[in-house]
């Protein structure tokens, strides 16, 4: 049985995770946030203690969380029944998921627990390497960018609106560095499906997006 999946991948900012939830949303499909449970095994790795620099102990923490996604017009994620929603969207956070999403062993553990998600009537794939590595075979993928900057920007006002002190220049400059360590990584680097609709959002709205994303879809 052929369980379709829509895939949409991309760097850090580009709108993933909006685009993504109003997609799954419209079709009725399930949704996986993969950048979550790396940012969840982050928050895990940071809670516990655990030396970052240590793939083996990362790789531990990454088999006994418990994750719980809920999502409707906003994705709440639970990480041993407590809500980490506000925290997955910080910088140290961000950067920390980064680090361990380089680690194969912690790739290899998480790989299943997104799989799992493809279940009937359908399933929309948010992250990096969902196209390219975790459902190779997608019926549908999407590779959505947006310049440094406008990502940078994006970023900044969504941290001011939540209470979150922030720095411009920081972030743009931490966006930047993320994405060469994403992209030069050995394992699951970033870039695009080959089969993938490349997508540069930095001049058009979202609602066109996702406007362009349904018509792929059809």
């Amino acid at each position: 049985m052929n369980i379709p999946v829509l895939t949409i991948d991309g760097p850090s900012g580009a709108g993933k995770g909006t685009v993504s939830r109003a997609v799954a949303k419209k079709l009725g499909w399930h949704y996986l946030d993969s950048g979550s449970i790396y940012r969840s095994l982050a928050i895990s790795a940071l809670d516990k203690q655990v030396d970052l620099l240590d793939e083996a102990a990362v790789a531990e923490v990454a088999k006994n969380m418990q994750l719980a996604f809920e999502c409707d017009d906003e994705l709440v994620v639970k990480l041993d029944g407590i809500d980490i929603t506000a925290r997955l969207p910080t910088e140290e956070t961000g950067a920390s998921a980064s680090k361990v999403a380089a680690y194969p062993a912690v790739r290899k553990v998480l790989l299943q627990k997104q799989k799992d998600f493809r279940q009937l009537p359908g399933l929309v794939a948010d992250g990096r390497d969902m196209g390219t590595v975790v459902f190779s075979d997608a019926d549908f993928k999407v590779y959505l960018t947006a310049s440094a900057k406008e990502r940078g920007d994006r970023r900044f006002k969504q941290l001011k609106e939540k209470g979150i002190d922030a720095n411009l220049d920081k972030i743009t400059q931490e966006i930047m560095l993320r994405d060469r360590r994403d992209s030069e990584r050995k394992t699951a680097p970033l870039m695009p499906a080959e089969d993938a609709f490349y997508l540069d959002s930095s001049d058009i709205s979202i609602a066109e997006v996702i406007n362009q994303v349904m018509i792929l879809t059809e």
